[in-house]
């Protein structure tokens, strides 16, 4: 016996019929259902008697697990051109091969030599980009 219980829509959807039509076998008393608040629910064992057939249910998605993103702004100061090139190149490239999901914007002022990195994405790439900006500067 199972504990599965289904709704007028979700039997019209497994027959293919309107639900109407499954409404109407409930109330003719064709296919048993409980009442529920206002609404019936039809167990399978009922389902599979009416049918003559084992009832499959198609599988539930998979429930989607958390997702996070970042934004995050990194300035770099006392940085010549070309380590700020070197860093530009690197970024962009990496982000280049991750896909549309991972931007990032880099901007140098030489009478500053300053630079400034956003990066908008997963925090697991944003994080791997933080490294390499680290290894460049450790350099």
């Amino acid at each position: 016996m199972t504990d599965r219980l289904y709704s007028v829509e979700q039997v019209a959807e497994l027959l293919g019929l309107h639900v109407r039509t499954v409404r109407s076998y409930v109330r003719d008393g064709k296919l048993p259902a409980a009442r529920i608040g206002k609404q019936y629910r039809i167990t399978q064992d009922d389902l599979e008697t009416f049918t003559g057939l084992p009832i499959s249910t198609p599988p539930q998605a998979a429930p989607t697990g958390r997702h996070a993103e970042t934004t995050c702004v990194v300035e770099i100061d006392g940085l010549d051109r070309t380590t700020a090139d070197r860093i530009s190149t690197l970024l962009t490239a990496t982000a280049a091969t991750r896909g549309p999901a991972l931007r990032v914007e880099t901007a140098y002022d030489p009478q500053r030599a300053r630079m400034k990195v956003i990066v908008l994405g997963a925090l697991a790439d944003t994080a791997r980009l933080l490294d390499y900006i680290d290894g460049v500067l450790s350099s």
